[in-house]
């Protein structure tokens, strides 16, 4: 095997799909600022986005680690780089560990609420990785895991809660939820042949969609609330509208008899969703 390179461990933990919970994070981490109204503290969101890296990084390094042995057998993932013998397991499990000690490094130098409960949150994100092997509710660990990095920024600028962040938090957790029994459609016959759990595999992939549906439905409804239980200005409204559109025609892509389209709806959609909201969010923010 030859020596895995830095390119290769940013395509094991897929890091431009950081971007999905990075703009949510960044969302709480300005609504914080706009509470507490101190000077910008910049080294505090340079801190916020180091924790969703290694966070990020540590989750996905563990799930391939763990799922190698799942991996090679799927045809659809027989090429990710452990699988296909381009980082060993020991490296990726380094990797992780590493992730795991910087992360919590970090949340050392924001806070000490932020250091108690950083295992917690790493018991989640690392945790989601072993749920599919005995509930079909896996997705809405993901869901919760993702959830996290709202509410997580915003006490690491306040070092209180919030009902503000939880809402949006709460939206994160619906918008995940949603979108990962999407992607989990492609291996809906695979998951059943090993006796792997997940939405689509337990309900069909006509149910399992409209189940996504019932979900974004309350993620819509619940950023709606959010905008008028913030108080928040036009371009607030404006993000809401790209997201909510952005959301629902992901939907119209995937179709029960035709899943060619699910790596658009999973990843360019939704990776557009959420750093145009984020983006329109923050604006609302330093200008509203």
């Amino acid at each position: 095997m030859a020596k895995a390179r830095v390119s290769d461990f940013f395509s094991l933990v897929k890091f431009s799909h950081t971007l999905f919970a990075l703009p949510f994070a960044i969302v709480g981490f300005f609504l914080a600022y706009r509470i507490t109204e101190a000077v910008f503290p910049i080294g505090k969101l340079l801190l916020v986005i180091l924790c969703m890296v290694f966070a990020r990084s540590a989750a996905m390094g563990f799930n391939r680690y763990i799922d190698r042995k799942i991996d090679e057998r799927n045809p659809r993932t027989a090429n990710r780089e452990i699988p296909a013998g381009i980082i060993s397991p020991a490296a990726a499990l380094s990797f992780v560990i590493a992730s795991c000690l910087l992360f919590l490094a970090c949340t050392w130098f924001i806070n000490p609420l932020c250091f108690y409960l950083a295992p917690v949150a790493l018991a989640v994100i690392l945790g989601y990785s072993l749920t599919k092997r005995f509930t079909a509710l896996c997705h809405l660990v993901l869901g919760l895991g993702l959830s996290l990095a709202p509410i997580g920024a915003y006490l690491a600028v306040t070092g209180v809660f919030n009902l503000l962040p939880l809402l949006i938090s709460c939206s994160v957790f619906l918008w995940v939820s949603g979108f990962d029994i999407i992607y989990a459609l492609q291996d809906e016959e695979f998951d059943r042949s090993l006796k792997l759990h997940s939405i689509p595999a337990a309900l069909g992939i006509k149910k399992a969609l409209l189940l996504s549906v019932f979900l974004h439905i309350l993620c819509g409804l619940l950023i709606v609330y959010t905008g008028f239980s913030g108080h928040f200005g036009l371009y607030y409204w404006i993000g809401t509208l790209v997201f909510l559109s952005l959301l629902t025609y992901q939907h119209f892509l995937v179709k029960p008899n035709d899943l060619s389209k699910v790596n658009l709806a999973f990843f360019t959609t939704n990776g557009i969703a959420s750093v145009v909201f984020g983006g329109f969010v923050v604006l609302d923010v330093l200008l509203h």
